[in-house]
């Protein structure tokens, strides 16, 4: 199965000088937790709900006051619509992400690839296994801070 047979292909996007607040509605709107950052039709980052609530919990300053840009992922990893799902996992495992841009030509956005569209196909097919995305999800969910240090009192 390909990553184009259940990628979601109809995606919201913004742009580096989106508002916090207005991506914030975006999401919601769009009911997605990550939004592709676009710049002259090129994806160049990504930003999801927890960089939105980290940055805001940590930088004292108002959605409206603070841009896209500021906290975007620039370093994104993607796969290609003819992508093999197996790939696309393996992908998720390696740099623990949910969602995947899905690109073409030029960096062009074609969709997106979540592990909510890997589960909605798994068991319509025979190439994609429970294990495989158990699999995934657990590297995923792996710890990805150490753990707090604490200091006797």
């Amino acid at each position: 199965m390909k990553v184009k047979d259940v990628m979601t292909a109809d995606v919201r996007t913004c742009t580096p000088d989106t508002t916090l607040a207005e991506a914030g509605r975006l999401m919601w709107d769009g009911d997605c937790g990550i939004l592709p950052v676009m710049d002259d039709g090129a994806l160049i980052g990504v930003v999801t709900d927890r960089d939105l609530f980290i940055a805001l919990a940590t930088q004292n300053e108002r959605a409206a006051g603070l841009r896209v840009g500021a906290v975007a992922t620039a370093t994104v990893a993607a796969c290609a619509p003819d992508d093999d799902l197996q790939e696309a996992l393996a992908t998720m495992r390696h740099v623990r992400v949910r969602r995947l841009p899905v690109v073409g030509f030029g960096s062009s956005l074609l969709g997106i690839l979540s592990m909510n569209d890997i589960v909605m196909a798994t068991g319509k097919s025979d190439e994609v296994s429970c294990e495989s995305v158990v699999e995934t999800l657990r590297a995923i969910c792996g710890q990805h801070h150490p753990a707090p240090h604490v200091v006797a009192a």
